[in-house]
């Protein structure tokens, strides 16, 4: 009996310990959070290297890259000006600032004059932003994803994941899809990427919203709305995939596109990620790269907006430079890219992040293409960024002061929840 006692007790002390560390962990990582914003404050954006939009025919269409908030938003707002039939846009975070009040406008009208306007944007992420501009005119059909989609089901890791899609699609015309959200700030201080797709590579952008509308329509617009019901070609474009990631459906399969691609390089794999904590296999997939002689670099921003993620993300960054990864941080503003290009032939730009609540949790879209054309032009890209990068070496990691080791493995756990 005696010494039941005692394992009970030396599980109680084990559970105490282990919430007291996780405690812990939290309580720094909020207030490194809090500290950081502060810091951030009245900081004067820093100008930073951007590469022209520029289009590339691929199959039966055409794919344009946009490097600056600014040229992709005049686009944007052309083609919802433009639009004759339909516009189904979609957003993570719409600020209620001028830019954002400048597509709320574009699209309203687009609505008064006849055109199907459907929205989608992420209740949780924009909570921050006045009900007010939240109140949309009665012309337009838009969907809230909730705070909270598990309803009773709390058990139900399905209804965790967040909408973090970014798309716009305008007749069958033409598609927006990466990076961007919708806000004064990405207009001209972060360096984001996203894609301007024409052709039949549309087609699956009509696709991804209508199924996205159609599984959350029934508990969040009213009982009489019909389904999105979408007339599009069945023809394929063969150089172009849209992967979805569906925690509704348990569908991941961005995190595997890249894998293959990367296992699968022989020249160079060069990616931009905005926030990087991957899994172990993620790692040991750009490690085995870099020791078959692939040209492995990673582009990271020097500082985020989200201190606690740059903090987890470096007790990677190790085992990457002992393989002779070569890891890059982008100065002076926020990179928000997800981007990568491998052996000049495979290219993906989309919206999700290489962490777990991108790769496992959330609503994300990814295009896929296969084009010398378009990877060429991803290369530039990412040369131009390098120019404005300072590279991580060995010495300089090696010699990093005590307590950012000691923060940065007590922190790590973390990585499993971001």
């Amino acid at each position: 009996m005696s010494r039941r006692r005692h394992v009970e007790r030396g599980i109680r002390l084990l559970r105490r310990v282990l919430l007291t560390v996780l405690g812990l962990q939290v309580l720094i990582a909020v207030t490194m959070s809090v500290v950081d914003s502060y810091r951030r404050r009245g900081k004067k954006p820093v100008a930073f290297p951007t590469t022209p939009p520029t289009e590339v025919a691929v199959g039966d269409g055409t794919v344009t890259t946009y490097t600056f908030g600014r040229d992709l938003y005049d686009d944007m707002i052309a083609a919802i000006e433009g639009a004759q039939r339909q516009v189904l846009f979609e957003t993570y975070i719409w600020k209620g600032d001028a830019t954002g009040e400048r597509f709320k406008r574009a699209l309203a009208e687009a609505a008064d004059r006849g055109v199907e306007v459907y929205c989608i944007y992420d209740g949780f992420a924009n909570l921050v932003v006045s009900p007010v501009f939240k109140r949309f005119p009665s012309t337009m059909k838009v969907l809230r994803y909730p705070v909270y989609a598990a309803g009773w089901r709390f058990f139900d890791l399905r209804g965790y994941g967040r909408d973090h899609r970014k798309i716009l699609v305008v007749d069958d015309s033409v598609g927006f899809v990466g990076g961007y959200n919708i806000g004064d700030a990405y207009e001209t201080e972060w360096r984001d990427t996203h894609v301007r797709i024409t052709g039949p590579g549309v087609w699956d952008l009509k696709r991804a919203f209508a199924d996205f509308w159609n599984l959350n329509r029934r508990r969040r617009i009213r009982k009489s709305e019909r389904p999105l019901l979408l007339e599009t070609a069945s023809t394929w474009e063969s150089k172009i995939r849209v992967q979805r990631n569906v925690p509704r459906l348990w569908m991941f399969p961005i995190r595997a596109m890249y894998i293959e691609a990367i296992n699968r390089a022989s020249r160079n794999v060069w990616m931009t990620q905005a926030y990087f904590l991957p899994d172990q296999d993620f790692v040991d997939a750009l490690k085995d790269a870099a020791r078959r002689g692939v040209d492995v670099r990673l582009l990271l921003p020097l500082k985020s907006n989200h201190v606690v993620a740059d903090w987890v993300s470096r007790g990677y960054f190790a085992q990457l430079l002992d393989a002779g990864v070569k890891v890059l941080r982008f100065k002076g503003a926020m990179v928000h890219a997800k981007t990568a290009t491998v052996d000049g032939t495979w290219t993906t730009v989309g919206t999700a992040n290489i962490d777990r609540l991108s790769l496992q949790g959330n609503y994300e879209i990814n295009v896929e293409v296969i084009d010398p054309g378009l990877a060429a032009t991803l290369e530039q890209i990412f040369l131009t960024d390098e120019t404005n990068c300072a590279p991580l070496t060995r010495f300089e990691w090696e010699t990093r002061d005590l307590h950012r080791k000691f923060t940065e493995a007590f922190l790590r756990p973390l990585g499993r929840l971001l």
